[in-house]
């Protein structure tokens, strides 16, 4: 079968793995990923390299604007391959997805979005008819997190869905390294965005009331760092708190692998909650135990292959930190659950072969073997 898929988010070599699995599965498959993409982060440029599959790469109308955005040469592209199946890896109440879908139909080819929304929101014309035309004429959703499911059947989507991850994560990439150093301070590291919502400050003031040695590993940029960096020397652990700006894809694997403990401490906000929680499963993938809080689907990717404490509570927070830092059995344990789980639910293999069953059954196919 021949698949297109539309993703900025492949403008990050390491999320294009997923279609090399694609494609050695027996799809055809073809990507239409912008030159960059820009967020609060800055811009991503994007990543060379493409092997088992067509990168194909556009500029990007309003890029940025994470409504709004489009593809210039969509439609030239579209008309050239004629895709039997389109692959829409954007939100349903987006322009991007409206454009890809509309095209595809011009075509016949079928189709199938992908959702991470676990807050139900009504959205203003032009979004809602994005949505809803969107939902009439897909094949089939794929959503990201449990919430993303009960959120579509509220809103009325009535076809199938499956719960599959975005991407996975390549095990041969990242993967446990060498033992921990004996005499070195414990290392706690978060990676993510530097903004409200992810409770950095949360983990900053946890650590602040924790003795003995330890070092604070943060790496991520967003417009929070200064007022966190200031936090940090307010709390008097600047000294023992480092900042990294954003690294390549590549060079992940080695930052994580320098951490003894990952935390993901989000917090509920009226307009977002963790969605997933991707550094958790490349940090597991990596042998580093994870501690996240409730937020979100973050207790469902963890599992019990880490702690999970109550969202916004910074003590819970602390004592988990400490649980850890006493205990070198558990931080084991759970760095080889960690692992297992990942190999067994989380690799770009397991989310390819579970995304190309889907695209068996949209075509009328058998079911893909285990």
């Amino acid at each position: 079968m021949r698949v297109l898929m539309v993703s900025k988010a492949c403008v990050l070599k390491a999320y294009r793995k997923k279609l090399e699995e694609l494609a050695k599965l027996g799809a055809e498959m073809f990507l239409v990923v912008p030159r960059y993409w820009r967020d609060e982060r800055g811009v991503l440029p994007l990543e060379e390299g493409a092997e088992g599959y067509r990168l194909l790469v556009d500029n990007l109308v309003f890029n940025g604007n994470y409504h709004l955005h489009f593809y210039l040469r969509l439609p030239f592209y579209m008309w050239d391959i004629k895709p039997e199946l389109v692959h829409i890896d954007e939100e349903p109440y987006n322009l991007a997805t409206f454009q890809a879908m509309a095209l595809a139909r011009g075509i016949g080819a079928k189709t199938l979005f992908f959702t991470w929304q676990n807050l139900y929101r009504r959205y203003p014309p032009p979004f809602s008819w994005f949505e809803q035309y969107n939902y009439r004429h897909s094949s089939w959703a794929i959503a990201g997190n449990q919430e993303a499911i009960e959120v579509l059947r509220k809103k009325g989507y009535r076809k199938n869905i499956s719960l599959i991850p975005q991407f996975g994560v390549d095990e041969e990439t990242f993967k446990p390294g060498h033992q921990r150093e004996r005499g070195r301070p414990f290392t706690v590291g978060y990676v993510g965005r530097l903004v409200e919502e992810k409770g950095i400050h949360l983990l900053l003031k946890a650590m602040a009331g924790i003795s003995g040695e330890w070092e604070l590993l943060i790496l991520g940029t967003g417009p929070k760092r200064r007022e966190l960096e200031k936090l940090a020397s307010d709390l008097k652990i600047s000294q023992r708190t480092r900042f990294f700006s954003f690294l390549p894809s590549s060079q992940l694997p080695e930052f994580y692998r320098q951490l003894d403990l990952l935390v993901l401490p989000s917090i509920t906000k009226p307009n977002w909650k963790e969605q997933f929680g991707r550094v958790l499963i490349e940090a597991m993938a990596c042998g580093v135990p994870v501690v996240g809080s409730t937020c979100g689907e973050i207790p469902n990717v963890i599992g019990d292959a880490g702690l999970i404490f109550p969202e916004g509570n910074v003590e819970a927070l602390r004592e988990s930190i400490l649980k850890l830092m006493a205990d070198e059995e558990l931080l084991r344990s759970l760095a080889r659950k960690g692992r297992e789980r990942v190999l067994e639910k989380f690799t770009q293999k397991a989310v390819a072969s579970r995304t190309f069953d889907v695209y068996c059954k949209i075509m009328g196919g058998a079911e893909h073997g285990p």
